[in-house]
């Protein structure tokens, strides 16, 4: 008989936002861990990494925008902005004793940015996992993106719909997984879901720009794939260099480097950085 993990798994519907929580047994730290996927995703996405850093001790909550996973619609997915889950976003870390460490996934991270341009440096650490760059996401993802899939943007901006970039496993899977992935591409885009082509637009000149250099105090660690193929290695780069934070490049990984192969190390990797920065 299989032994029982050691941690329990909740899930809740709480404020129209599906919230599903890893408590473990033994929780050697305090902080909890709240965490934002990214485009398409939802709290499902986290999974992996939940088990990992429940056996390791953590609480970690990870949470589905409107009208992902099992959140309801609230507003038509075509007219989501960035400033609209930001709301939900900021809601969810208000309600989340004690304060949590706030990690994002992709869209995620750009969401981090304006968690900290609209409520300030409040929390304990932040990471960001293959995030969207500080500066011009256009500048440095659009290039890739007409370089993989060129009616895919047409059909993006035509539509104001991002889904057409996953329309299909294959293309899925090349833009997000890459070649070492955990997953097949049918089982990754059959719990892919739709998702707004405004949050893109939205991050960029003059609707975005980030706080200035130098005024996030709070630990912040910024974590890129070597091998993304929809943001570069050298855009993340200098975006840690332009918040003064730490930075690592995973070898080998694709954009969804919790759902690589080499996940339980990059998990270690950033539960190692966290326990250095002091949060217990």
């Amino acid at each position: 008989m299989a032994e029982s993990p050691p941690y329990t798994i909740t899930r809740t519907l709480e404020r129209g936002i599906e919230r599903i929580t890893y408590t473990p047994e033994e929780r050697r730290f305090e902080t909890p861990i709240l965490m934002q996927h990214g485009m398409w995703h939802a709290a499902w996405c986290w999974a992996g990494w939940q088990a990992l850093f429940a056996s390791w001790g953590w609480q970690t909550i990870s949470i589905s925008l409107p009208g992902h996973g099992g959140s309801p619609i609230q507003r038509s997915i075509r007219w989501c902005t960035l400033d609209y889950y930001l709301r939900f976003l900021r809601a969810e870390i208000e309600a989340t004793q004690p304060a949590p460490v706030l990690m994002g996934h992709s869209m995620g991270g750009a969401l981090i940015q304006w968690y900290l341009k609209d409520a300030g440096d409040n929390l304990p650490a932040y990471v960001l996992v293959a995030p969207w760059v500080s500066h011009n996401a256009f500048a440095d993802g659009l290039p890739l993106f007409l370089k993989l899939d060129l009616p895919g943007v047409m059909q993006c901006f035509l539509t104001l719909d991002a889904t057409p970039y996953i329309r299909t496993p294959e293309r899925a899977a090349r833009m997000l997984l890459g070649d070492d992935a955990i997953l097949t591409p049918e089982a990754f885009q059959a719990q892919l879901g739709r998702e707004s082509a405004l949050v893109m637009i939205q991050h960029n000149f003059p609707y975005w720009q980030p706080v200035a250099a130098g005024t996030v105090r709070g630990p912040m660690l910024w974590l890129a794939g070597e091998k993304d193929a929809v943001i570069s290695v050298e855009g993340l780069r200098k975006s840690a260099e332009y918040y003064g934070k730490d930075f690592v490049v995973i070898p080998g990984a694709a954009h969804n480097l919790m759902h690589q192969h080499s996940q339980g190390d990059t998990a270690k990797a950033i539960h190692d950085w966290l326990v250095a920065q002091g949060i217990g």
